[in-house]
């Protein structure tokens, strides 16, 4: 094996040479398999179709709404689902609808929104259901709104159970952002964020990328020594301590590269990709 371990992506240190292809492929997206054009590569495309095809399962794990994901059914697999809204939906990408959900009570949703805006009266706030998106009028939406955008006040946003209140902040950073609105949630929900522009995303509580693949891989009959797992950001933690072997893409935040085995190669050198053709590469 030549995947370069904890010295950063270049270094000497090489992952262990015993080190077996997983049962279970866990990937974020944006970030890590994703390029920062938006793009996935053939040879992304490639190594990942070759893991399924030599008996692994590959599962996308990811803060993207259901709907992001329909451009990327042929990277799911036979079993057909992924992971996304951070852990809140069990999604059928074939077909197109939730298998199993974990969703924000809208009372308490409503009383960690107000206790926010009572702390951070600037902040924006966005939702996303299990088949809608709403936001606020003055939320400033960095991504083209759906159609059927549901405009609202808070209140009426979090009528119904959501899957992530989204919560923005005209100039600070995500880190000094969830920093501090963690005290102020602190128990009722879990607050996190992936990478995105001064954007914390909240979710119910005990709700993570860890907690759904977990069950997930139950399903299967896999467990986490037998799976691997690959990210990028703060949101990503959970799911890289759970997975028996855990992979920091290069350009991974600093906490990111602090606690995974190993440091590959990053999203833009397609370095998911790069594990999977040595992890692979005695089956080809």
């Amino acid at each position: 094996m030549s995947i370069p371990q904890k010295s950063g992506y270049g270094g000497a240190v090489t992952a262990p040479d015993n080190l077996r292809p997983p049962r279970l492929i866990a990937t974020d997206l944006d970030g890590t398999l994703v390029r920062r054009d938006g793009t996935i590569s053939a040879r992304t495309r490639s190594a990942v179709l070759a893991s399924q095809h030599a008996g692994s399962v590959f599962v996308m794990v990811t803060a993207r709404p259901p709907r992001w994901l329909h451009d990327l059914a042929d990277l799911v697999g036979e079993h057909g689902v992924a992971i996304v809204a951070n852990g809140a939906i069990l999604y059928d990408v074939v077909r197109r609808q939730a298998i199993r959900t974990r969703l924000i009570d809208p009372a308490v949703a409503l009383e960690v929104a107000q206790a926010i805006r009572a702390e951070i009266p600037d902040v924006e706030f966005a939702i996303e259901r299990s088949d809608r998106y709403g936001q606020e009028p003055q939320y400033v939406n960095r991504w083209p709104k759906p159609d059927d955008t549901l405009v609202a006040g808070i209140e009426v946003l979090l009528s119904e159970p959501a899957a992530k209140l989204l919560v923005r902040h005209p100039s600070w950073h995500s880190d000094e952002l969830l920093a501090r609105i963690n005290p102020v949630v602190a128990g009722r929900v879990t607050a996190s964020h992936s990478g995105g522009t001064s954007l914390v995303e909240i979710s119910a509580s005990g709700v993570s990328k860890a907690a759904m693949l977990a069950d997930f891989a139950a399903t299967q009959g896999i467990s986490a020594t037998e799976s691997i797992a690959f990210g990028d950001s703060i949101n990503d933690l959970p799911m890289l301590a759970w997975a028996g072997t855990s992979y920091g893409v290069a350009n991974a935040h600093a906490e990111v590269l602090a606690m995974v085995d190993t440091i590959c190669p990053s999203n833009d050198e397609d370095g998911v990709a790069a594990v999977l053709e040595e992890l692979f590469q005695p089956l080809n």
